[in-house]
């Protein structure tokens, strides 16, 4: 189970909200409202939010524009994770990733399964690592997205979150968690010792 560590400082990251939908226009978007809210009551910074039609290149292109961008270091799209002909966000995303993170879709559909039973398998949630940037995809409706931060994000976005985060992933000068510590400080005691793994 994680914990907070209280010796560790809270680190803000600059996060990015993009939604995917053909219909909902900024006034329509509540999943885009609830995650910027959520995200900035969590103390980190809205970076920037965006609505794009469900295209896999008009899609590819916002992220791979803000994947450069200094100022964000995690982007949360909602939408576009279904089984319709237009759903073809993971599609999109997938072929970016340098890194998938498997666990996050797992983990996102066993934590759906109580609110919304056997139809948790039709969510195509992935998330990855795109250089230096975070990405996670989570269903349009707001109690995906709730499910999505609440259950998964706050923590896993928090560096104080134990026994492992990604933020140290995304911001190279925070120290890494103290498992991943560990496992480095022990390889480099080996290769030093002329001993293998």
């Amino acid at each position: 189970m994680s914990h907070v560590s209280a010796n560790t400082p809270f680190v803000p990251l600059g996060i990015a909200v993009l939604t995917v939908s053909d219909t909902r226009g900024l006034a329509e978007d509540g999943s885009g409202d609830l995650l910027a809210e959520r995200l900035t009551a969590a103390g980190h910074r809205l970076a920037e939010r965006q609505i794009v039609p469900d295209d896999v290149y008009r899609l590819r292109a916002v992220v791979s524009a803000w994947v450069v961008r200094d100022d964000i270091q995690a982007i949360l799209v909602n939408g576009g994770t279904g089984f319709t002909p237009r759903d073809t966000t993971p599609e999109a995303l997938v072929p970016l990733f340098d890194k998938a993170i498997d666990g996050y879709g797992e983990l996102f559909r066993q934590r759906s399964l109580a609110t919304i039973g056997t139809s948790t398998i039709q969510s195509r949630a992935v998330a990855g690592l795109i250089d230096l940037t975070l990405v996670f995809a989570m269903p349009g409706s707001p109690k995906a997205c709730a499910t999505a931060w609440d259950d998964i994000l706050i923590e896993q976005l928090d560096a104080r979150t134990r026994p492992c985060n990604f933020v140290a992933m995304v911001r190279p000068q925070v120290a890494p968690c103290a498992s991943r510590q560990a496992t480095s400080d022990q390889y480099a005691a080996n290769a030093a010792s002329g001993a293998t793994a």
